[in-house]
Formats: C-alpha cells, sequence, structure tokens
C-alpha cells in the first residue's frame, strides 16, 4: 500500500514538469508568433500593403463584332474572318524590348513590328493592349501560348478581321476599313476607347465609312487578376461587346458581277436604279480594285500601281465623276421649254446644221442639218439646232429648274465617299462662282447638255428614272439596317405634265426603236422588254474654226483624253418601266455605239435575272453579243439565302 503512494508521487511529479515543459513550448510560440504578427502588420505594413495591392484587377476592352454587309438577296458583301494574333501589355511586361526579344525566339516578328510595338506602348496607356503581330498560324499561336509563363505581359488572342469575298466588285460601294491612325484621331470628334486600341479597324471609304458608328458597335471589357510579376491569377468577371448593326443593301451583287465585267478594261460608270422605289440595284465604276489590300495596309508598290493609272481607279466614278451630259440633257431642256409654253408639240424648227448668235455659230453634229424638226424627231435624231433655239426663248433659269426637279445638280445623301453635287448652272450661279454675267451663249451650250452643266452618272440615272416614273423618288442604298426596312422617299408626282412627260418618252422610245433614230442598233427584239433611251456624246475641247474649215479630228485620231465622252441613258421595258441605267465611258466617242451596247445588255441583264439570251437581239448582231458575253468574267449567280433577320 506504501509503496503505491510512493509511485503515485512520483509519477505526478513528472507530469508536472512536462505540463510546464508543454506549456513553456505553446507560451514561446505564441509570442513569437504574436512578435511575428506585430512586425507583419505593423513594422512591415507598408511593404505588404505594396505587394498585395500589385496583385490587382486589370480591366481589357475587348472589341465586338463589327455588323456585316449583305446584298438585297442576302449574300454577303464585307464578312469576319478569324484573326490570331498577339498583344502585350506595358504594365504587365515591364520591360518590353526585353519581352519583345524572347518572343522573337519564338515567333517570326520583324524588327520594324518590335520597334513599332514600342513606340505604340510608350504612347498609349500602360493597360492599353498592343498588337505586336496578326494573321499567325494555329502553330504559332500555341507555341506562344506554351511559353506564356516566360513572356509577362503576352497574350494571344483570337479576334476578328475583315474581308471582302466579292473583291473588286464593291470596292467603290461598301468601300473597306483599315487600321485607325492619327490622322483618323485628328479628324474624328468621337471619344469611343476602341479608337485607341491600336490596329483597331474602322470604315476608311464607301458604307463602310459612312456609316461606321451603326457598324462599329459597343465595346465589351474582361476583369482580370494579375500578380506582381504581370502573370493573369483569373479573370474575375466578362462582359461581351455589343456587335455592330448589319446593313442590307439595295445592290444586286449579280447585276454589280455583270456590270462591273461588262464595263471591262473602259474608265467607265454605270447606275442602275429601280423606278418603281427608288433603289440602287447596280452602281459599277471601273477600273476597280481589290478592297482586301488595304484592310491590313496596302504596300507602296500596290498604291503606287493604284494611283498612277490614269484610269484612275480609286476613283467611285459614279458619284464623284462629274461629266457634261451632252445630249442626254436634251429631255429637260424640251420639259422646260414644253412647261414654259414657250414651244409645242407640233412647231418645227429649221436646222441648216447651225444657228447663228451674234458673230458666233453654234453648230449641229450633222454638219449638213436636219431640216425642218419638231420635239419627237430632235430627240429621235438629236438635232442639236433644235434645242438651241428653243433654249433661248425658255432661259436658263427655267432649264436650270427643271434639271433639279429631274435629279440633275442634287447631291443625294448617300452612305457613299465624295457624293458630288453636279452643276446646273443659272444666272445666279454664274455671279457667284464666276463672277462673271450670264450671257445667251452659255444658254445655247447647256441646252444640249454641255459648257457649264455637269452631272454624275448617278443624277443622270435618277433623271432616267423620274422620267420612266413620274415620280420624284430619290435614290435609296441601304434596304434594311438588323432587318428593319429603310424608308422609301417617295416625294409624290414628278411636277410635269403628264402630256408632255409622254411626249419625252416617245421620243425616247423612237431613238432606240425608228429607223433614223440614233441608237436604233440597240433595239431589242422581245416586245416586251422593248428599251428608251437616249445618246450622249460630250466635248472635252474646244474645236476651232480653223480645225473645222480643214475638217474635224476623229476621236481616234486623238489622244486618249481629248477624246469625247460617250453617254447613254436609258430604261425598261417602256410599257411598264421598272429599270433605269445611265453609262459613261470616259472619251470613249460615240454614245450610241460605245456606251449604249453596255446600256441595252446591262438592261437585259436586270430585266432576264441572267445573262440576256442571244434571241433577245438582232439576229445581225447576236455573233457579236455572244463574243462579248464570252469575254466576259463572271462570277456565280448563287444567291444564298442569308440575309439579317431584325434582332426584335
Amino acid at each position: 500500500m506504501k509503496r503505491i503512494q510512493q509511485d503515485s508521487a512520483i509519477s505526478s511529479r513528472h507530469i508536472t514538469r512536462r505540463g510546464l515543459v508543454v506549456g513553456g513550448v505553446q507560451v514561446a510560440f505564441a509570442s513569437v508568433l504574436g512578435w511575428r504578427m506585430y512586425s507583419m502588420q505593423i513594422q512591415q505594413s507598408d511593404q505588404f500593403r505594396m505587394l498585395a495591392e500589385e496583385n490587382r484587377i486589370n480591366v481589357r476592352l475587348l472589341s465586338p463584332a463589327r455588323g456585316l454587309i449583305f446584298d438585297r438577296n442576302g449574300r454577303q458583301l464585307a464578312a469576319n474572318d478569324p484573326n490570331y494574333r498577339i498583344v502585350i501589355v506595358r504594365e504587365d511586361a515591364g520591360d518590353v524590348a526585353r519581352i519583345l526579344e524572347k518572343l522573337k525566339e519564338i515567333v517570326q516578328i520583324s524588327d520594324e513590328d518590335i520597334t513599332r510595338t514600342i513606340n505604340e506602348t510608350e504612347r498609349l496607356s500602360a493597360f492599353v493592349p498592343v498588337t505586336v503581330a496578326d494573321r499567325l498560324t494555329w502553330d504559332e499561336l500555341s507555341r506562344v501560348a506554351v511559353n506564356g509563363p516566360a513572356l509577362p505581359g503576352v497574350h494571344p488572342e483570337v479576334g476578328l478581321s475583315r474581308s471582302y469575298p466579292l473583291k473588286d466588285d464593291f470596292a467603290h460601294v461598301v468601300g473597306y476599313v483599315g487600321p485607325v491612325s492619327d490622322y483618323d484621331l485628328a479628324q474624328l470628334d468621337d471619344q469611343d476607347p476602341l479608337l485607341q486600341i491600336p490596329k483597331f479597324q474602322i470604315g476608311k471609304t464607301g458604307v463602310e465609312s459612312k456609316m461606321e458608328q451603326t457598324l462599329r458597335g459597343k465595346a465589351g471589357n474582361s476583369q482580370i487578376e494579375v500578380n506582381a510579376v504581370g502573370r493573369v491569377m483569373r479573370e474575375l468577371s466578362r462582359t461581351e461587346g455589343t456587335p455592330g448593326s448589319n446593313l442590307q443593301l439595295t445592290v444586286d451583287s449579280g447585276l454589280q458581277n455583270y456590270v462591273q465585267a461588262r464595263l471591262g478594261g473602259e474608265s467607265a460608270s454605270a447606275v442602275v436604279t429601280d423606278v418603281t422605289n427608288g433603289d440602287l440595284v447596280a452602281i459599277g465604276s471601273s477600273p476597280s480594285f481589290d478592297p482586301n489590300l488595304f484592310v491590313r495596309g496596302i504596300s507602296s508598290a500596290d498604291y503606287r500601281t493604284l494611283t498612277s493609272n490614269v484610269y484612275r481607279p480609286l476613283a467611285n466614278k459614279s458619284v464623284q465623276g462629274m461629266y457634261p451630259p451632252g445630249s442626254t440633257f436634251k429631255m429637260i431642256t424640251a420639259l422646260a421649254a414644253l412647261e414654259a409654253g414657250v414651244v409645242s408639240l407640233g412647231e418645227t424648227v429649221y436646222c441648216p446644221g447651225f444657228l447663228k448668235s451674234g458673230n458666233r455659230r453654234f453648230h449641229c453634229w450633222r454638219g449638213g442639218g436636219h431640216g425642218h424638226m419638231n420635239l419627237h424627231e430632235s430627240l429621235k435624231q438629236s438635232c442639236d439646232v433644235y434645242y438651241y433655239d428653243v433654249a433661248q426663248r425658255v432661259g436658263i433659269d427655267r432649264i436650270s429648274e427643271m434639271a433639279k426637279k429631274l435629279g440633275v445638280g442634287i447631291r443625294y445623301d448617300l452612305p457613299m465617299s465624295a457624293v458630288a453635287e453636279g452643276i446646273a448652272p443659272n444666272h445666279a450661279w454664274k455671279q457667284e462662282s464666276r463672277s462673271a454675267s450670264w450671257v445667251i451663249g452659255d444658254t445655247l451650250n447647256a441646252s444640249i447638255g454641255q459648257g457649264f452643266v455637269l452631272a454624275t452618272p448617278l443624277q443622270l440615272s435618277v433623271m432616267t428614272s423620274r422620267l420612266a416614273s413620274g415620280r420624284m423618288l430619290s435614290p435609296r442604298l441601304v434596304k434594311s439596317i438588323d432587318g428593319v426596312e429603310q424608308q422609301v422617299v417617295d416625294e409624290g408626282p414628278l411636277d410635269v405634265h403628264p402630256m408632255h412627260l409622254a411626249a419625252v418618252r416617245k421620243g425616247m422610245f423612237a431613238v432606240c426603236n425608228e429607223r433614223r433614230g440614233t441608237g436604233y442598233s440597240l433595239r431589242v427584239i422581245e416586245d416586251t422588254m422593248k428599251i428608251a433611251g437616249k445618246s450622249g456624246t460630250s466635248q472635252v475641247r474646244n474645236i476651232t474654226a480653223a480645225e473645222r474649215a480643214r475638217g474635224v479630228f476623229r476621236n481616234e485620231d486623238l489622244p486618249w483624253n481629248r477624246r469625247d465622252h460617250a453617254l447613254f441613258v436609258a430604261y425598261a421595258p417602256y410599257d411598264a418601266p421598272r429599270y433605269a441605267v445611265s453609262v459613261i465611258v470616259e472619251h470613249g466617242g460615240g454614245g450610241s455605239s460605245v456606251a449604249g451596247p453596255i446600256a441595252r445588255d446591262i438592261l437585259l441583264r436586270a430585266m432576264y435575272g441572267e445573262v440576256p439570251p442571244l434571241d433577245a437581239y438582232p439576229e445581225s448582231q447576236r455573233e457579236k453579243a455572244r463574243e462579248v458575253h464570252e469575254a466576259m468574267d463572271l462570277r456565280p449567280t448563287d444567291q444564298p439565302d442569308t440575309a439579317p433577320r431584325s434582332r426584335a
């Protein structure tokens, strides 16, 4: 019993010592922990606060998808293609030059790209991503992604880049995009942060430029957490951008391709209008160019090739080009005289081949004259003297008023680059623009579309459309936005007496369908597709008295840039008008012989919906028509139904 008590006392002393040791260790640990906590929270608080803040949240802009552009049948005119690229963010990368040198060992990057990237990162805010290289292959993008930990601030991305599948067919209509430049930023009153992203694409010309705000969309953003060395830790949130709106244009890509091919290599233009609603179904300008060259920045060599071409492929002749309309203007002079009551339908004017005003002779194109001409015959045979005579009676102010009523001298609000106003001159215009008084010779020249009168192919197509329909329709290019139909501008019936309009239409029909008509060779065999038209040959040089005395030079004997312009306007079918066309071939020569066949073929293509059959032509012309069409480079005419639907 005594032994048990002794053992219990010894065990109790051992436990007490162990408890003291353990307790001491615990107290020591707690003291060290407390001291460390004090040191970190009090003594080293500034240092750790800085490190914690360097694990920060960055906000990055996300570019939206640009709106697509379609033709009236749903064929894509402007698309977005995937684009593999590499971007660098300066605040994440630190030493940008060093990181780029390491990146150069992984993918091929030129010294020019490195220099440009460094300059852009220094110029822009530290958080703005700068594109180092784009259009990489999947293999190149993968190598960058695998080496990501060794490349702080470098991010492989998949973006979108604009492309134009129909290439040169719509270069002048749709236009093209290109990287935003310092010049763009200086010109634009636009605070959109997207414009600060290097190589962000914006519209430069055409619909792409004029509808930029509609097509661009709104930026999204991504919130990411990065650590002190710039490595992305995680994405905290992501808000995708709002895509730009899709546009559907009024143009028909099949007809547009035919127009461009039919104009061939000429310096020329053609505009086709739907006379029932003003829709522009084709707007051709030749020669054209591939807009894809401009998307990434065109090379100096390619640009020099375009700018040195005397046919001016970069100019949109259909809306920018202003030309003397020549005899295609005679319908305007005729209607002005008829409406003013200074001439009647049956009244005749004698044409001896010239009209003398003061000490100057104003010549008719037919040197021997036409004899007695009434309105119908004057249009049919294009007698100049008839219009000289009636213009003196009606005066230039009424002619100018009629020109504007029919669409000449009006700048149309279309989403295209540099749409010209043209000139429908009068007394006030000459005083304001030339500081000179109007004289009778100015009126005589203007009566046949020469002198100060200038019109664009677009305006001549509108003029012909209004003559055919009898309505004040304005041209429309955008059919719908995100599936929402855009308004047709119809100001009602043309303020011209129906009997006078009918007389002019009959004269235009006679041009192409009656013997001795200047366009009789352009007649169509199919009765339901008969066309009515008017030829024009406008001079670009003065013919002196000495030249007339020794014989006027033929166009083919002159340098190209001194030859006459060839013009033709027409509509069809005559009994139920649907399409109007204007064609101009710069320095082409005769309107009926050069521009006329092109205009006829375009109208037939529009009405048939395909390459015109040979039996539409007079038998003597079918072999020529076959040769022309076989030589044309036409695209397939399939029209997929992929038009944009409403987002509502």
